[in-house]
């Protein structure tokens, strides 16, 4: 197993992955030529890479997102990779520059030629359940993004990884575009509630709908404008049936609930 790391990524995490067993290989996706030895005698490629949570200089939505997914695709194609499997998100109404650099590397790759699996989660609850975007649990106030009523299905991060390799020798998902959620649709002031099981009352802020896309249109930057957009779509609800898609892997997707308590307990350890 082979896994491509950058000159600037964490070493702690550089050696968790070797401890591990994984053969890491310095590159770029940015940089075309660095993955044509990352790809080399591979079967399989995993992508997940992004800017929006690992940005350093020159990273951007057009150079990471767009460009150097497109690199990936490109170089896994001319090394014969049999299977590619990229990490994108549900479908949303709105336009914006995130969701754009999504869409043309999930076409690009359905005409590749290359077996793929695209996998679309919605909402990761380490992240929109977390202080990060305002879920601040640790002082038990949340920012709700509209009204906070419309059903989500959080999703964990590391059940998308895997499906991920699930998805690998499954031939249900050989060409096939995924839909990814948790077990369980609730609603932002559901999440509350359940928080609140653990002994004290959230302080609770809304940002209306309005703001959000007065916030989206105004944007100038790219990622600012994606996060707005990400907002409204948070606000609008997000719930995935996941019935066939446990019916094809066996995975038992992580509950609201669990992750909690895992962050509860973190926080009172």
């Amino acid at each position: 197993m082979r896994g491509l790391v950058r000159t600037t990524s964490d070493p702690s995490r550089v050696e968790a992955l070797q401890q591990m067993g994984i053969e890491t290989v310095l590159g770029d996706i940015k940089d075309r030529r660095s993955l044509d030895v990352a790809v080399n005698n591979v079967g399989s490629v995993i992508s997940t890479a992004s800017s929006t949570l690992s940005h350093v200089e020159g990273d951007s939505i057009q150079s990471v997102d767009r460009d150097g997914q497109l690199n990936v695709v490109e170089a896994a194609t001319a090394a014969g990779v049999e299977k590619f499997v990229f990490i994108s998100f549900t479908e949303s109404p709105e336009s914006f520059p995130l969701q754009d650099a999504k869409r043309a590397v999930e076409q690009q790759l359905k005409i590749s030629g290359v077996d793929y699996t695209i996998l679309q989660p919605t909402f990761f609850m380490d992240i929109w359940l977390s202080p990060a975007i305002g879920f601040d649990f640790p002082n038990h106030k949340a920012t709700i993004y509209g009204e906070g009523k419309n059903k989500i299905s959080f999703i964990a991060i590391r059940d998308v990884a895997a499906f991920a390799v699930a998805s690998l020798d499954n031939s249900e998902a050989s060409n096939a575009t995924i839909e990814l959620g948790g077990p369980q649709a609730l609603s932002p002031l559901d999440v509350v509630r359940i928080f609140e099981q653990y002994g004290q009352s959230f302080e609770v802020m809304h940002v209306p709908e309005d703001v959000l896309r007065s916030e989206k249109n105004a944007a100038t930057d790219p990622l600012q404008q994606s996060f707005a957009a990400l907002m409204l779509n948070y606000s609008e609800g997000a719930v995935i049936d996941m019935h066939d898609q446990l019916r094809r892997f066996s995975i038992q997707p992580t509950s609201v609930a669990d992750y909690s308590k895992k962050v509860m307990e973190l926080e009172e350890a």
